[in-house]
């Protein structure tokens, strides 16, 4: 499994009283999810196995080998005074259980404080490294601001359970020997111990704990009323029991929590009861990370929150885990400090503030790697429900008094009773100098607020059914309309589709579409977004005009021969047409003989035709709301061969595979000529062009009306020349004479087509 190399975070801080975290909890008589990953829910135990890390070097170095260990899968390095820190290095790397792969160096933080008054010990943050059977760990304080490392320097290694199997018996275990070491007189080998999921620590290893049955998640237990201290939360004692606050209801709704029980805690390791916030109200919601690896899988995450809850309380003696709520990557919400979900329970989370303040942790380290969208949709939810409850705005801003003096992350310093500003969602380093919840999460923070706070952003409209001309839509009576919006989902409650200005229909907030029924005419169509704050966005409005009257062909389609090369299976055709709309024309589809599409304006296409097959021309009509027309026209191309004409004069007949018909006449004689007869709508006459050729004259029906020149650069069989077109079918004579151009008299003609 992969990790990161460096692992900062909310623990550390938490260690030292000064972490900040976001908190999710659950609605007041509501059951959380019971949603723990593991076969059966109920306690899962956990054991916390510890071997002492001797100093060397005056103190300034420790060092554990390359050893093998009994199964674990987080681990930590702890001390004996809470209020020290660690200026140093301290670095870990474990071996993956099964491909015995060694782990890059993971640096931990060496932020150690006191989470609560009670805490023993400090410690860095714990480091999930998933199933792991080997460890080594370098320690070396920084000689420019501490001497010496600190004493009672050990190393904790928790097996959470149900991510390993067997027992943490001690496994052996080799330090450096050193010139100074402070293990046991005689030895080298430090001195592991067992704490087991009684929290007990021992000198023997004690495999087979029995856990109790754990405590109701939403239940009010008696407990004291703590207050920030400078060194964090005060722990609770029955002489200052009192009655829990109650449960206000919140302006958000309430998200889905995985309870304790859900997660596997195993309540007899923390047998002392809730505190709760002096004023009895959370004024922020303080954003961390676990500063962890990002690999552990969803399925691992309540292992991970186990292993968070034994290191909180079993290495570092607090009296619970530090966090309210707890978050992974695939969103799902765990509940952290017990005390009921929906009261606001006293977490260690945020040196100083813990009295005012509520923490969500995001599982895992995010320095450089992005939080997922769904685990920052949950801290946003948590964040809108836990601040609702209290009317408090997610995206404003609130003054809490410092519990203790401080510095924060941007170095900024005050002292214990000093009223300060923060965003009631508000990342852990802008309360104590921390890098929790990294670069990448912090960055996020602005996001999270909106997404809590509402409205729904980056509503748009995407689509609307039917078609668009500029920025107009057409559409019949019916209309389906589509959207987008950069909210997730999961914080919209609803989408109503309104025309003019009134609900047309409405969708749930997970959707992306609606369909409405309009009248005939030009209405304003919107989408109105209701946050689950209940704010509301509507998107700009869209013009959308409703129309059901088809098309029309002003002109219907008609068939006319036009000039090119023809060929008996290919004679040069042209089509025309004229196609209008009330509304908005879209296209004019030709669907036989063969398809073509053209755009509203055009009204003519070039086409060919078969010689002596009768072929229907269809087209449609359709406007962009979607009502079509049909209209067609039939025809028969014909070619009369030169031998079908009447002739006059002299004419000679020749024969070539370029002529049509392999035959054509040729003739130099002036006022020699060919009279064809035919019944058709459209002529053209056939003709062989060369540099050489000469004119003619073209009669119809009796009059001269053209004079064709054949003349041209390139030689050409089978052109059509020259085409006339009639609006109905009758008979004709086409009558051509030669009219004997000076130094190029010759003409070669193969005759004519006509359209019937």
């Amino acid at each position: 499994m992969g990790r990161p190399r460096y692992l900062w975070g909310a623990a550390a801080a938490a260690v030292a009283g000064l972490s900040a975290v976001l908190v999710l909890q659950g609605v007041p008589g509501e059951p959380a999810d019971n949603a723990g990953g593991d076969d059966k829910p109920g306690p899962v135990t956990t054991k916390s196995r510890t071997v002492a890390l001797p100093t060397a070097e005056h103190g300034t170095r420790a060092a554990l080998k390359q050893q093998d260990a009994k199964p674990f899968s987080m681990l930590g390095i702890t001390w004996a005074d809470p209020s020290v820190r660690v200026t140093g290095t301290i670095e870990a790397r474990t071996r993956a259980t099964g491909s015995g792969q060694w782990s890059d160096w993971l640096r931990l933080d060496g932020n150690s404080g006191q989470g609560e008054s009670a805490a023993r010990r400090g410690g860095t943050e714990p480091a999930w490294v998933g199933p792991s059977d080997g460890v080594e760990v370098r320690v070396t304080a920084d000689g420019r601001t501490s001497d010496q490392l600190p004493a009672g320097l050990r190393l904790d290694m928790i097996d959470s359970g149900g991510t390993t199997k067997g027992g943490m018996e001690p496994a052996a275990f080799a330090a450096d020997p050193t010139e100074d070491s402070t293990a046991t007189p005689g030895t080298s080998e430090p001195t592991p111990s067992d704490i087991t999921a009684s929290g007990t620590a021992t000198t023997e290893p004690s495999d087979s704990p029995t856990p109790t049955t754990p405590a109701p998640t939403t239940s009010a237990p008696t407990s004291a009323t703590p207050t920030d201290t400078a060194t964090g939360t005060t722990s609770t004692s029955s002489s200052l029991a009192a009655t829990a606050p109650t449960a206000p209801p919140s302006t958000a709704p309430r998200p889905a929590i995985t309870s304790r029980a859900g997660w596997g805690a195993d309540e007899s390791i923390s047998p002392e009861e809730p505190g709760y916030l002096p004023g009895g109200k959370i004024k922020a919601v303080v954003v961390h990370h676990t500063a962890e690896s990002n690999d552990y899988t969803c399925a691992e995450a309540p292992a991970v929150v186990r292993g968070i809850y034994a290191y909180h309380v079993n290495s570092l003696k607090w009296k619970d885990i530090g966090y309210n709520f707890l978050v992974d990557k695939c969103g799902t919400v765990y509940e952290g400090r017990k005390g009921g979900v929906d009261r606001p329970v006293m977490g260690a989370h945020a040196f100083g503030f813990n009295s005012e303040t509520t923490g969500i942790s995001v599982l895992g380290t995010y320095t450089d790697v992005t939080p997922s969208q769904a685990a920052m949709v949950s801290v946003a939810k948590i964040a809108a429900w836990k601040l609702g409850q209290y009317g408090v705005a997610p995206n404003g801003t609130t003054t809490l008094t410092a519990g203790a003096d401080g510095t924060n992350y941007f170095h900024k310093s005050w002292t214990q009773g000093t009223q300060l500003s923060f965003p009631t969602i508000h990342g852990h380093r802008d309360g104590y100098n921390t890098q929790c919840p990294g670069d990448s999460l912090y960055a996020k923070l602005p996001t999270i607020r909106d997404w809590a706070a509402g409205p729904v952003t980056g509503l748009t409209i995407r689509s609307v059914s039917g078609g668009v001309s500029g920025t107009t839509y057409y559409t019949k009576a019916g209309v389906t309309v589509g959207w987008s919006a950069t909210t997730p989902s999961a914080l919209i409650s609803k989408y109503e589709l309104l025309v003019d200005g009134t609900t047309a229909a409405t969708a749930a907030g997970s959707a992306t579409s609606a369909r409405a029924t309009l009248a005939v005419g030009s209405h304003r169509v919107q989408v109105r977004a209701t946050h689950q704050s209940g704010r509301t966005t509507t998107s700009t409005a869209a013009t959308v005009v409703a129309e059901t009257t088809a098309p029309s062909f002003t002109t219907k389609p008609s068939l006319a021969l036009r000039t090119g090369t023809v060929n008996t299976t290919a004679v040069p055709l042209k089509l025309s047409w004229k196609a209008t709309d009330s509304a908005a024309l879209k296209q004019v589809k030709l669907t036989a003989p063969v398809a073509a599409t053209y755009g509203p304006t055009v009204t003519t296409a070039n086409h060919t035709g078969k010689s002596g097959v009768a072929t229907t021309w269809s087209m449609t009509a359709s406007d962009l709301a979607g009502n079509s027309a049909t209209a067609s026209v039939s025809g028969t191309p014909v070619i009369l061969q030169e031998t079908s004409a009447v002739k006059s004069g002299t004419w000679t007949s020749k024969s070539s595979t370029s002529y049509l018909g392999g035959k054509s006449y040729s003739s130099s004689s002036k006022n020699a000529s060919l009279t064809w007869t035919f019944t058709g709508r459209s002529v053209a006459w056939v003709v062989s062009r060369a540099a050489t050729s000469g004119q003619a004259y073209v009669y119809v029906d009796g009059t001269k009306t053209a004079t064709v020149d054949l003349k041209s650069a390139t030689t050409k069989y089978r052109a059509a020349i020259w085409t006339k077109s009639w609006s109905a079918g009758a008979k004709h004579t086409v009558k051509i004479v030669v009219v004997g151009t000076s130094g190029r008299p010759a003409i070669t003609t193969d005759g004519i087509v006509y359209l019937k």
